[in-house]
């Protein structure tokens, strides 16, 4: 079945496999794998049937373990995708059908995932806790068909009008089973070549700034461009990497398929809900995780929660998703002595700068460029290079794990400058090793009374060192008619919302960094606001109404309204 379903596409597979292999050759030298490596290029390719089935033919190595359910070897996962690719299409899903996908991390997400690459279907994740109103949006710009679904949302799920609807987990009535796919026998034979650039991916950007854009990446764009985030991670065959990640989250592809799965590591996750810290430090204390990848927020969970002394068998700790802290590096490196790495991507792109294993870069900084992707700092309004300013991917190579672009004209047409650069949006400068250290998004700076332009970010990265911070964020407010930067914090246990603790930050900060760009006011809030894939919303955290009680000036407290 192997051999049919691979026949003309030995050369894609030989492509792809010998560029993993050189990455994996050079994973300590960096320098060496930029030089070397070029993206494969082929015409045809579909990573299910000629990456993941070619490898999955008589391995019985554990390929995915779930946490408090099960795990599967390769081959039952090729297997079994087969049979669910099979069964999707007498479900009436076709090629190239948009299909939402509301799921959690349990094992029949991996067996859709696969079959539906096979399929050649598009995908398009959401979030298990989206709203009515949200998911219906989703669906009409999407152009939604099919809808599978979670039975634990199925019940308040508004999809009339959808094609084919499946639910997993459970029965509900105008709903397909998917444990029904178990008693299918027709097989699966693929419907001719994939062309490379053919969709299959929908991923909607965070939207912690602004409204979420639809990101379109295709059969390559993902499955070869995260052989740059399987480098950065520093996986290898036989490695164990556990990922902490929603599905609807384009980290999900990174760090829970196409990465570990590219290296041929064995893939570990949790259901959100069994994911505490508490069942984390668990699964990590068994010795059996080689690689861990969380965002900054899960990292400072398990810090408060109490990292043991050493975490046997861990050789890779990294974090993506927001601006990593050095405080979680320090804190992390001396509880359970290893050090978490930061990396660098997009919705839009994969990984594209990182932190190696091997690097000499500051852990907390982006690192270096990774192989296949050449990125340029270039001034304002301008494709000049700077040593600080926004950062941009230079597109003159057409690096392979760039996006096709976006499904709504409209956010194409700021994306790109006329020097054939992508804007990332984001502002980073040069340091004077060569790696790159990164300033925040370009949204978030703002203009502060004397002209001096104050970025957000370079203000949390001296205050989250203060023991009383927890976490925090900065963002302006108006004071008459000048914009000043107020920190919003979280405190750290033992800390009290007091006028002591405010004042104690505010010297903290005049220590460390010049007057013009010090914070007017600090106000303490329980927790505070995040998209779905655990980001800071710097929207709504402006948005936030001020409280007399717990907002401080530096000098004498506030005059409130």
């Amino acid at each position: 079945m192997i051999g049919d379903k691979l026949s003309g596409h030995d050369d894609a597979y030989r492509e792809f496999r010998a560029a993993r292999d050189l990455l994996l050759h050079h994973a300590d030298d960096q320098d060496a794998a930029r030089k070397a490596f070029r993206w494969p290029r082929p015409r045809h390719f579909n990573w299910a049937t000629d990456w993941f089935d070619r490898i999955a033919e008589g391995n019985d190595r554990v390929a995915l373990r779930i946490v408090g359910q099960g795990e599967r070897t390769f081959q039952e996962l090729s297997r079994r995708s087969d049979q669910v690719a099979g069964w999707l299409l007498s479900q009436g899903i076709r090629r190239g059908d948009v299909v939402m996908l509301l799921m959690d991390n349990r094992i029949e997400l991996w067996e859709l995932m696969l079959a539906l690459i096979k399929i050649r279907a598009v995908v398009a994740p959401a979030f298990i806790t989206i709203s009515p109103e949200e998911l219906r949006t989703r669906i009409g710009r999407a152009g939604a068909r099919h809808v599978i679904a979670d039975h634990r949302i199925v019940p308040g799920l508004a999809v009339d009008g959808l094609g084919t609807r499946i639910i997993v987990g459970g029965e509900h009535e105008g709903w397909t089973d998917f444990a029904s796919s178990a008693g299918h026998e027709g097989g699966f034979v693929p419907e001719g070549p994939t062309e490379a650039d053919e969709p299959l991916f929908y991923y909607f950007t965070s939207g912690s700034t602004s409204r979420p854009k639809l990101v379109v990446h295709t059969h390559v764009s993902y499955a070869i461009g995260h052989l740059a985030s399987m480098y950065w991670n520093g996986l290898k065959p036989g490695d164990v990497h556990l990922n902490v990640s929603a599905p609807a989250w384009a980290k999900y592809p990174w760090s829970s398929l196409f990465g570990p799965w590219n290296a041929e590591a064995t893939v570990v996750s949790m259901d959100s809900a069994d994911a505490t810290p508490q069942r984390l430090l668990q699964v990590l204390s068994t010795g059996e995780i080689t690689s861990f990848c969380a965002p900054p927020s899960i990292w400072r969970a398990l810090i408060r929660t109490g990292l043991p002394d050493g975490l046997p068998g861990l050789r890779h700790a990294v974090s993506v998703g927001e601006p990593l802290m050095g405080d979680v590096v320090e804190q992390v490196r001396a509880l359970a002595g290893v050090t978490v790495r930061n990396g660098f991507g997009q919705s839009e792109v994969t990984a594209m700068a990182g932190v190696t294993a091997s690097s000499p870069a500051d852990p907390v900084s982006m690192g270096y460029p990774l192989p296949g992707y050449e990125l340029v700092v270039v001034g304002p309004g301008t494709d000049e290079p700077a040593q600080e300013g926004e950062l941009c991917l230079n597109l003159a190579d057409a690096p392979v794990g760039m996006m096709r672009g976006y499904l709504d004209p409209e956010d194409n047409a700021t994306s790109h400058t006329p020097g054939g650069l992508y804007r990332t949006g984001d502002l980073a400068r040069w340091d004077s090793d060569g790696s790159l250290v990164y300033l925040g998004r370009r949204k978030d700076v703002f203009e502060g009374p004397d002209g001096a332009l104050i970025a957000p970010l370079e203000l949390e990265h001296v205050l989250v060192l203060h023991p009383a911070v927890a976490e925090l964020s900065v963002v302006p407010v108006s004071e008459g008619t000048a914009q000043v930067p107020k920190a919003y914090v979280v405190l750290s246990a033992g800390w009290n919302a007091s006028r002591a603790t405010a004042e104690a930050l505010f010297a903290h900060l005049h220590k460390g960094l010049p007057e013009s760009k010090r914070v007017r006011f600090v106000e303490f809030v329980d927790d505070l606001p995040r998209t779905e894939s655990g980001k800071v919303q710097r929207e709504a955290v402006r948005r936030l109404r001020r409280s007399r009680s717990v907002e401080f000036a530096a000098g004498p407290p506030a005059a409130l309204a």
